[in-house]
């Protein structure tokens, strides 16, 4: 007994070890990232706590807010196409039986296991074919059509473990097929929906490839101006930015967690 509880512990330390090893590996790098944002230099070598970035980054960096604010506006309406595309294909594909029906699904996921590079040439030459300028409205296609695979794959799974009985049910009590989707499947599948729209956000603000082909002038995301600033170097702005969406996305991760928990214990 004694060398199984031995054996135990020695399982149980050395799985919380690998544990604290792998999460230091991971965050390390926002650590740095963090810490020079505070730095008064421009350089590695540390000098002493400033807050001079953060002034540069609210009252001088006209060029970077714009390019923020470009990323936000594609992030946000990209995703919620994508959300309401996902999340309806998926319904329609579960919910109907037709011809095709395998092929349809295969494909929706194509574009989230093509390499990035090819879904942003074979975009650029779409939108060169039909003659659409490039900008804000093609990266917005360009987002909505390479995040809808990952809402689809989320709403699929949770629809998986969907009681389709309750369908039944609700016709049976008068239901139509609009007041079954609003009151039934919607509530049921919501926290997959919501989980979905967080990850096309996710994707969107962090797409550099893509955008790159699809984006015109005037069009800049973050990612882009970022790019653009590595030959004459990075700015610390950067650094005081990073720290403040770091917050910002913590915030918006613990208000949602709390909030699908609310929802599924609802359900």
């Amino acid at each position: 007994m004694n060398y199984q509880k031995h054996t135990k512990s020695s399982r149980f330390s050395f799985s919380y070890m690998m544990l604290g090893i792998v999460i230091i590996f991971l965050f390390i790098p926002l650590f740095v990232v963090v810490a020079y944002s505070f730095n008064s230099t421009k350089g590695m070598e540390w000098d002493h706590a400033s807050l001079i970035w953060y002034e540069k980054l609210i009252f001088d960096s006209p060029s970077l807010w714009a390019a923020f604010r470009n990323s936000l506006i594609i992030a946000l309406t990209s995703s919620i196409s994508a959300t309401v595309l996902g999340t309806l294909a998926s319904i329609g594909i579960k919910w109907y039986r037709f011809h095709g029906k395998s092929y349809i699904t295969t494909i929706s996921y194509l574009p989230m296991v093509l390499p990035e590079v090819i879904i942003g040439i074979s975009m650029l030459i779409f939108f060169s074919a039909v003659k659409i300028r490039l900008g804000m409205f093609t990266i917005f296609v360009a987002h909505t059509t390479f995040n809808l695979p990952f809402v689809f794959m989320m709403v699929s799974a949770r629809l998986d473990e969907f009681d389709f009985s309750t369908i039944e049910a609700a016709r049976d009590l008068g239901a139509n097929e609009s007041q079954t989707l609003r009151k039934v499947i919607i509530p049921s599948i919501l926290p997959a929906v919501l989980s979905g729209f967080l990850m096309c956000i996710t994707m969107s603000l962090e797409d550099f490839v893509i955008t790159f082909f699809v984006s015109g002038p005037g069009s800049g995301t973050l990612p882009l101006y970022v790019y653009s600033m590595i030959r004459y170097g990075v700015s610390p702005v950067i650094n005081a930015l990073s720290f403040v969406m770091i917050l910002g996305t913590m915030v918006i991760a613990f208000t949602f967690r709390r909030f699908l928990k609310t929802v599924a214990a609802s359900s």
